[in-house]
């Protein structure tokens, strides 16, 4: 490439006026390589203040460096490029507000690595106790953990499901009660027996001496199953949470979401399986042109029946007093502005009003899909 072989002079090419600095200057000045400055030219995140139309060299103004800095202390917390770009462009309008997505992507990242912490914890546990002769001591405090009764932690909530404006049949399904918060949406001629076939099977799940990871694979394995029985090219997405009182197995897979609120926070904490999502990660394309893309409704992952579409997510979470936890399917995450989500879900309003003010706001922007929504309050019942 022509970058590789660039002028000598780091501010001109040949005589003539000063053109700024080449692409390996500005790289030992930014502390980023000139491989990320050529990729984050492709993607829009940080172009060069001039490109020579005759030698194809890059030149990039001094005036550059501050979003350039930026950008490789984003990186260094892990933050996806996507991401970065809203952040560095929020960064020109309103500093205060590409804060408040740091910290709301910081707190996200430690969410999901308390999740992963529990995760690991329940994994060293299980084999532990699942030995022949589990280890004097710690194999003791493993299984008085595990058989803890649970404390007096319990979940207020509230659930619906609406056909929307445009759509003829309503194939989402919303259901809540103390053990399982679930949102689905079906799709194909049979996609309404679709999703409620997986949460009916996911209600049958017993769990036994606490083993909640366990007990929500198999649920998976009967969710799967139950959509495979339906009629027709049909499937559905899951979102779905198993409660026992102090922890929470969430399962998922699809488009639907779930969100926490936690300390004044709010942040997604599931993943789409979808084409525009992987489009997104790979920096292809932002979350503002995903909101268009004609793929945007494409799904990676589903529960169909197969073994191969249904591959979902599975954590372990622990449940804080004052939590509250939004699960939604994709009539409302895309048809809501998420300001407003985040403004009804933190909201200090019951269940059932956060739940009715969404569905609200939904069928006043025309709600053109189909509307599920579970709102679940973690409290103390002796409170």
């Amino acid at each position: 490439m022509p970058d590789d072989d660039e002028p000598d002079d780091e501010r001109t090419s040949g005589a003539g006026p000063r053109r700024g600095l080449t692409i390996g200057a500005f790289a030992r000045a930014s502390r980023l390589s000139a491989k990320a400055l050529r990729r984050y030219d492709e993607l829009g995140l940080l172009r060069p203040a001039r490109v020579d139309p005759y030698t194809g060299y890059r030149y990039y103004d001094e005036t550059q460096l501050e979003r350039a800095r930026l950008v490789a202390w984003l990186r260094r917390v892990g933050m996806p490029l996507a991401r970065i770009r809203h952040v560095c462009d929020l960064r020109g309008t309103d500093a205060v507000a590409a804060g408040r997505e740091i910290e709301a992507y910081w707190a996200r990242v430690e969410y999901e690595t308390a999740a992963r912490r529990d995760l690991a914890t329940f994994l060293v546990d299980h084999l532990t106790l699942s030995g022949d002769r589990p280890p004097a001591g710690k194999g003791a405090e493993a299984m008085e953990h595990t058989n803890r009764s649970p404390g007096m932690l319990g979940i207020r909530y509230a659930s619906r499901s609406d056909r929307g404006m445009v759509r003829p049949t309503n194939q989402d399904t919303a259901y809540a009660d103390d053990g399982l918060l679930a949102v689905a949406d079906g799709y194909g001629a049979e996609g309404a027996r679709a999703s409620s076939a997986a949460v009916e099977a996911l209600r049958s799940v017993a769990i036994e001496g606490g083993d909640l990871l366990n007990a929500l694979t198999e649920g998976v394995v009967r969710a799967n199953a139950a959509v495979g029985a339906v009629a027709g090219a049909s499937g559905t997405t899951l979102t779905a949470m198993l409660w026992t009182g102090s922890q929470l197995a969430l399962v998922h897979i699809g488009d639907t979401r779930a969100y926490l609120s936690r300390n004044g926070e709010f942040f997604r904490i599931t993943h789409d399986h979808t084409v525009v999502q992987s489009l997104i990660d790979g920096g292809a394309l932002t979350a503002e042109e995903a909101e268009s893309h004609p793929q945007r409704s494409l799904l990676l992952r589903s529960l169909d029946g197969t073994e191969e579409a249904a591959r979902p997510e599975l954590r372990l979470h622990d449940a804080r007093e004052g939590d509250r936890y939004l699960l939604c399917s994709d009539g409302l995450s895309t048809v809501v502005p998420p300001e407003e989500v985040r403004r009804v879900v933190t909201a200090p309003t019951p269940p059932e009003d956060a739940v009715t003010e969404l569905l609200t706001l939904a069928q006043e922007a025309g709600a053109p899909d189909n509307v599920a929504c579970v709102v679940a309050d973690v409290v103390d019942l002796l409170a």
